[in-house]
């Protein structure tokens, strides 16, 4: 009983903090493109650039981001609700629902993203009933047009308003 509450208050705690909403993509071993919608992201490092991402144990995913050795995280921009709640579903083809290209570094990039952060998988480490992933940054894209999407007590959307202030000058 102590477990049961303790992961209930621990899912109220995490679900009140607000994080951003990414989308981490790669490639089975035919080709074909797959991912899924993750809000488990984090940079690592600078000197090499990292980054780190969780999956859980159950997904039917694991086992190609483990074998694909490289992934993309695309950061949502918050006009991108629904291509979230696609890669969120168990959706058969969540590709066919957005534009999207193979890169040179051949891994699934999806059109229309704030940024884009290409990886070669540096470690996987089991935690839990996850598997972080950490991966070193190949390659970089960012739309400076867009702003990003919010992920706050089981919401989609974009940062309020009232949180953007003019920059004061002296």
């Amino acid at each position: 009983m102590q477990k049961e509450m303790n992961q209930d208050l621990f899912k109220q705690i995490m679900g009140n903090y607000p994080t951003g909403v990414t989308i981490v993509t790669t490639t089975k071993e035919d080709g074909t493109p797959v991912g899924l919608t993750v809000n488990s992201f984090a940079s690592v490092s600078l000197e090499p650039l990292m980054v780190l991402w969780s999956i859980d144990h159950r997904s039917s995913l694991l086992k190609e981001f483990k074998e694909g050795g490289k992934f993309t995280v695309h950061v949502l921009a918050e006009d991108q609700v629904e291509l979230c709640k696609t890669f969120a579903t168990k959706h058969d083809d969540r590709f066919s629902t957005c534009d999207w290209e193979i890169s040179s570094n051949g891994l699934p990039i999806i059109d229309g993203v704030l940024g884009v952060f290409e990886c070669k998988t540096f470690k996987d480490i089991e935690a839990g009933d996850h598997t972080v992933f950490i991966g070193e940054v190949t390659d970089l894209q960012i739309n400076k047009e867009k702003d990003p999407m919010l992920y706050h007590r089981r919401n989609f959307g974009p940062i309020p308003k009232e949180f953007y202030q003019p920059k004061q000058t002296m």
